[in-house]
């Protein structure tokens, strides 16, 4: 039998690829990278298991940061939960913004970022990825008794009280009691408030200033975090986001990402 002319003798016909619909392939992208937050979250519920039989060690070490607070003169959440308690609706706002304030606006903001920001997005997720392993290995390390399960300071779990819907959501025997320190409530809305400063437009940019503070102030008057956890959360976020920074600036592939405040377009 005679060859084709024009035709080599290995010439094997090749299957068309077939790529998926722009849409599709875009829905999966994003699919994938809120999959890996999601994953990250449901390792940071699952730590409780391994402070179980701790509690003793949990409340030495928060009685040891409240002796560090009375030396250095900060030693306010008793005082500040009565003050709130005082003013009436203050203490259900804080509890609003406790519930409503974290998971919820986490979410919202990386998915605001991956689909209108998405050069940026992998900074963040980065950054919050890297301070909760960081926060994990402390819960683990160094397990603190929130100012709420220590019986001596006399301060109240507003949110047990008044709004005991958060707990069915989050029951105490699967969710880690005892992760006082860092305090990763104000750590990463603080990265979230850093996100929408620098990409919101107009007055949005507002939420992103209000958001921390907010925060900070409500996981204090709520009695689940002390003055100096809820700084030290900050700093930790702080540090990974210019971690995560420096290594894509460095990285010849990607381009720079400012520290600059201002806006982008």
């Amino acid at each position: 039998m005679q060859r084709a002319i024009g035709i080599p003798s290995t010439y094997r016909p090749t299957r068309p690829i077939v790529r998926p619909h722009p849409a599709l392939a875009r829905t999966l992208r994003r699919a994938h990278q809120l999959g890996i937050i999601a994953v990250s979250i449901l390792l940071y519920f699952l730590v409780r298991g391994l402070v179980d039989g701790r509690e003793t060690e949990a409340v030495r070490h928060a009685d040891s940061l409240i002796d560090f607070e009375r030396a250095l003169g900060i030693f306010w959440e008793p005082r500040l939960q009565e003050w709130a308690l005082r003013i009436g609706p203050l203490d259900t706002v804080a509890n609003w913004i406790y519930i409503w304030g974290h998971w919820p606006v986490i979410a919202a903001t990386l998915t605001w970022l991956l689909i209108a920001h998405r050069d940026s997005y992998s900074i963040y997720r980065n950054a919050l990825l890297l301070s909760g392993a960081v926060g994990l290995v402390v819960f683990i390390a160094f397990p603190m008794a929130p100012p709420r399960l220590v019986d001596t300071l006399g301060v109240v779990d507003t949110i047990t009280l008044h709004s005991p819907a958060y707990r069915v959501l989050q029951p105490p025997s699967l969710v880690n009691q005892y992760a006082a320190m860092p305090s990763l409530h104000c750590g990463w809305d603080l990265l979230m408030g850093i996100a929408i400063v620098r990409h919101a437009r107009g007055r949005l940019r507002m939420i992103g200033y209000v958001l921390p503070v907010a925060m900070y102030l409500a996981t204090i008057l709520t009695a689940n975090h002390y003055v100096m956890d809820g700084l030290i959360g900050m700093a930790l976020v702080v540090v990974a986001l210019w971690v995560v920074t420096s290594i894509r600036r460095s990285s010849p592939l990607r381009p720079a990402l400012s520290w600059s405040l201002a806006p982008r377009s």
